[in-house]
């Protein structure tokens, strides 16, 4: 399971898509993610069997040309799990989770309201909007930049050749106004 995009983002608990969905973490063969996005940092994770993560040890490049996470890099990741865990001492994970998941709903609704076919799950804080043409994805994104919004062009070979996408990356921070405002562009 990837969790790149989800973990410090979605569930009750902040855990990803295990926890959104209430899996069992134990009946997940492979889980993976990335510290970039929710974790402010650097570097990813693969968690599996002994014999799995053996195996990636043993023929995984990434391993062997590889080098160890610096110290203030570790130190940023265990800092955001704390504050996602509440082990801060403080309710700030769980109020910006909880934000974030308005945030996520509240600006798909007004996509869609635009009339955008926007996919993925109502709760997620990645938001795709269906753009079709290869020639848009570049020209969309360049305009969003002019306006101010800033977004990510998907096409081929990420998606299917007619499939490309511009992707919105929803914040606890943002404000209603800034969704409002980015909706109506």
């Amino acid at each position: 399971m990837d969790e790149a995009h989800s973990v410090g983002a979605m569930g009750p608990h902040g855990k990803g898509v295990v926890d959104y969905f209430r899996c069992d973490p134990k009946d997940i063969d492979i889980l993976m993610g990335t510290f970039t996005k929710s974790f402010g940092s650097a570097g990813g994770y693969i968690a599996g069997s002994r014999e799995l993560i053996s195996l990636l040890r043993q023929n995984s490049h990434a391993q062997t040309y590889g080098c160890a996470m610096t110290a203030p890099v570790a130190h940023q990741i265990l800092s955001s799990m704390k504050i996602i865990m509440g082990e801060d001492g403080t309710n700030d994970g769980i109020t910006r989770i909880r934000q974030l998941a308005r945030n996520a709903r509240y600006f798909r609704m007004k996509l869609k309201q635009a009339g955008f076919i926007v996919y993925g799950s109502d709760d997620s804080p990645v938001v795709p909007t269906a753009l079709y043409m290869p020639t848009k994805i570049g020209y969309t994104v360049r305009e969003m930049i002019k306006r101010g919004v800033a977004t990510v062009g998907v096409g081929f070979p990420a998606t299917p050749l007619v499939e490309g996408r511009t992707r919105f990356c929803i914040s606890s921070a943002h404000t209603k106004e800034m969704l409002d405002h980015v909706s109506c562009l």
